[in-house]
């Protein structure tokens, strides 16, 4: 084997030995980024569930604890009555993925429900 292809051999290790971290920092941050955009989903559909069951006459207790079995851990939920709406605000946060991304806040996700209060038509 001539010079060439030894020293040839050896630069597509370092090349790979180079690329592959930052390859996989990309990836953690892709998942993390999905983690977050599912977070989101979650509490949207949490604020929505609290809003519905509060407006048809369940207890603002009961509503809340089924929002927040819908929403990301840690999540919280608030539920306010006004001018015959019922709106709640479901928040909550994601944490960076551990290790690469330490020096990232946390991601806050916010969502807002309202719908006709049913129980002022009554």
């Amino acid at each position: 084997m001539s010079r060439a292809g030894r020293r040839e051999r050896g630069a597509v290790t370092a090349e790979l030995a180079l690329t592959l971290p930052i390859l996989v920092a990309v990836t953690i941050g892709l998942v993390w980024l999905l983690a977050v955009g599912a977070a989101q989903v979650r509490v949207v559909d949490a604020a929505r569930e609290t809003a519905r069951s509060v407006a048809r006459g369940d207890e603002t207790s009961e509503a809340v604890a089924r929002g927040e079995q819908v929403a990301p851990d840690g999540s919280s939920i608030t539920v306010t009555r006004q001018d015959g709406r019922v709106i709640a605000v479901a928040t909550g946060s994601v944490a960076g993925p551990g290790g690469l991304f330490d020096f990232l806040p946390e991601v806050r996700v916010r969502a807002e429900a309202v719908t006709l209060d049913e129980e002022v038509g009554r």
